[in-house]
């Protein structure tokens, strides 16, 4: 089995790796066009700001190159968002695989050093709806680093709550995302990384 994880200017791609390492799986990491169309499963990750990562895959025609993929593609935190219609964050126009806006955590007022934004660290999904997640996987904790989320929709396929309910994971066709780290959240992420090897 042949998997690519996109090299673009946004970070995590090293950690995505390592993670399938550990598992036992070799990954390349690249940007080539023609490599990663014909991958038997794509990993798109990210960390990183969202205008200015979409201004280097238009540059590149990466943005038309993801979204006419074929096989199972995982998003991965900025990843997920860019795979969203729009994005708050400095007003950018993102691929369009899901419907879904992305919006910036607002805290409730008086709470905010409780509820700080980014929303950083462990966190339950539950109501998992998709082939990604075992049923052991519910209500297990994942890694989170996010200032923005995408709302809750048909597409979702886990939630979340932070200041207030949110994708956790979506899911149309042949494209999986998932808002939290994988790589970063230890046996429960592996297990995710694998069922999506598996899919």
């Amino acid at each position: 089995m042949k998997i690519v994880i996109i090299k673009y200017n946004a970070g995590n791609i090293e950690s995505v790796n390592n993670a399938l390492m550990r598992l036992g799986v070799s990954a390349e990491i690249t940007g080539n066009p023609d490599k990663i169309q014909n991958a038997d499963k794509v990993i798109f990750p990210g960390v990183g700001e969202a205008s200015t990562t979409m201004n280097y895959l238009r540059e590149r025609k990466l943005d038309k190159l993801i979204t006419s993929l074929k096989q199972p593609v995982l998003g991965i935190c900025l990843g997920l968002q860019l795979m969203c219609s729009y994005s708050e964050e400095n007003d950018t126009k993102c691929l369009g695989i899901f419907d879904e806006k992305v919006l910036r955590f607002i805290p409730e007022p008086g709470k905010e050093y409780i509820t700080k934004v980014p929303h950083m660290g462990w966190n339950s999904i539950s109501n998992l709806k998709s082939d990604l997640f075992t049923k052991e996987i519910e209500n297990q904790y994942v890694y989170f680093v996010h200032s923005y989320y995408a709302e809750k929709s048909k597409h979702t396929i886990a939630e979340c709550n932070y200041i207030n309910p949110f994708s956790a994971a979506l899911h149309k066709d042949n494209f999986y995302a998932t808002q939290f780290h994988p790589e970063k959240s230890g046996t429960v992420g592996a297990k995710i990384l694998e069922n999506f090897l598996k899919i």
